[in-house]
């Protein structure tokens, strides 16, 4: 299917939500669908923490994405109808200013004296390049995870630019559950030798940590119920106990964590990671509201129809979150759809069990 990688460093420095200044600001971005003379049938999609702007295969790009089967003609995102744009993050590193990238200097990276990033950075950003490309009014933001941050907080801040919105397993602030995973997995890669408060090479920095802190994500993406059916007690073949003091992995779901891990490790900053994890715990619906609430918050919103997704085995964003805000989100002018999912993989769910979202997803954005 037709599509396009693209980079564009914004015209003028963007100003932090939480203090400092990126003089220079590149955003990584690709794009499915054609847009329209009159730009209308734009459709905004944020990413998760840790996947790239390449949510789709494409001439360009003919790999899959992270949502392959969920972009593209006919299906839920459907770019027979919808131009979609689906942007790399500001703070990650794989094509957007970051940590990683250069610093003001243009001679060292930002590393640790990146400014604190905020989800209302990632939507700042967002809508900045959009505004660049002529696209003043988005048919429909859609995000899940961090992306589900993402996309309320672009309609928290600019509540006219947005025509719908489309909520998976997300929330309007994270649990304190979710704040203690996060907290330890950071602490994790903080405490490896190799972290050295930041500043370490290109290409190395903490692997150990790295891989303990996507270890223990991992272990909240899914749910118990799928550990049980898919590993139950089983043993792995060859058993690796014997070089690590008898403490080695032995059973099958230690060698599927660790298969995770070595994957993620090397192809995620370190710095970024933790820039980005520490935002999903900062972010804070009710900060919008004029009073500090959350219904004052919501008030702002201009939007015509919204839809909410939540998974029944979500530890992380467990499905009262989303019923939250459904709530929140329902107004007599608008349309509101909430979409409870008994799927077996817990938040991960939105990356496998594309058929059961596809079928939430793509009747609601049909009838915009």
């Amino acid at each position: 299917m037709s599509g396009a990688r693209r980079s564009r460093t914004l015209s003028r420095p963007f100003t932090m939500r939480r203090g400092g200044v990126l003089p220079s600001v590149t955003l990584a971005y690709e794009c499915w669908g054609e847009l329209t003379p009159a730009r209308d049938n734009a459709v905004l999609l944020f990413t998760g923490l840790s996947p790239s702007a390449h949510a789709a295969s494409s001439d360009a790009d003919p790999t899959p994405g992270w949502w392959e089967e969920m972009v593209g003609p006919g299906r839920a995102l459907d770019t027979a109808r919808h131009h979609v744009i689906c942007l790399n993050s500001l703070g990650s590193c794989f094509g957007s200013t970051g940590p990683a990238s250069p610093d003001a200097t243009g001679v060292g990276r930002w590393g640790p004296r990146f400014p604190v990033l905020s989800i209302e950075d990632i939507a700042g950003v967002a809508h900045a390049l959009l505004d660049e490309l002529g696209i003043t009014r988005v048919r429909a933001v859609v995000g899940s995870s961090l992306g589900g941050f993402s996309a309320l907080a672009y309609c928290l801040r600019f509540p006219e630019a947005v025509e719908a919105a489309v909520l998976v397993s997300s929330a309007t602030r994270s649990s304190p559950f979710a704040i203690a995973i996060r907290s330890l997995q950071r602490e994790l890669i903080r405490r490896d030798p190799a972290f050295l408060d930041g500043d370490y090479a290109p290409g190395a920095g903490p692997l150990a940590g790295m891989r303990m802190a996507r270890k223990l994500g991992v272990v909240s993406y899914r749910s118990p119920r799928e550990w049980d059916q898919r590993f139950g007690r089983e043993r792995i073949a060859a058993p690796e106990a014997a070089g690590e003091g008898g403490f080695g992995p032995q059973f099958a779901v230690e060698a599927y964590l660790q298969a995770h891990a070595d994957r993620f490790v090397g192809g995620f900053d370190a710095n970024c990671y933790l820039q980005i994890s520490r935002a999903m715990d900062l972010f804070d619906a009710a900060e919008h509201g004029p009073d500090g609430t959350l219904e004052a918050a919501f008030a702002r919103l201009r939007l015509r129809a919204a839809l909410v997704v939540g998974v029944e085995t979500d530890l992380l964003f467990p499905v009262a979150q989303q019923a939250e805000l459904a709530r929140l989100l329902t107004h007599p002018d608008r349309r509101v759809e909430f979409v409870r999912l008994d799927c077996l993989q817990g938040h991960d769910s939105f990356l496998i069990e594309s058929a059961r979202f596809t079928a939430a997803i793509g009747p609601f954005l049909a009838g915009l």
